[in-house]
């Protein structure tokens, strides 16, 4: 089991930018891909963004393409999400997310939740109008 602990949420106006910072421990050595999920009232989780932990690839949603960005750091065990021009849409608690038994390896398991075993608190993110 990977343990997650995500900071850097808040309140910040339309057009801002935020860093969300996940930290991992545990089993962290064996993480084949790390994400960020996001959650508003009502609505289903859904994928933001991943990276493959020993390639380096990185996967955004269409929704945040070109805003968005995710990031690693190996020697930490951290993955960062860099959130430029927010918008009151991307108002959710964001989760971070680890895969620890390859799920994200086989179809598209790096989109989905049940490609990830190991899942963060969340933090809120709001972007005010």
């Amino acid at each position: 089991q990977v343990q997650l602990v995500e900071s850097g949420g808040g309140l910040v106006q339309a057009g801002g930018s935020l860093r969300l910072s996940c930290a991992a421990s545990g089993r962290s050595f064996s993480v084949y891909a790390m994400a960020w999920f996001r959650q508003a009232p009502g609505k289903d989780r859904e994928f933001v963004a991943a990276v493959n932990w020993r390639g380096g690839n990185t996967y955004e949603a269409d929704s945040v393409k070109g805003r968005f960005s995710i990031s690693r750091d190996n020697a930490e065990n951290t993955v960062y999400l860099r959130m430029n021009s927010l918008k009151p849409e991307d108002t959710a608690v964001y989760y971070c997310a680890a895969d620890a038994l390859k799920r994200t390896h086989y179809g598209d398991g790096i989109f989905d939740t049940y490609g990830y075993d190991s899942w963060g608190q969340g933090t809120q993110v709001t972007v005010s109008s």
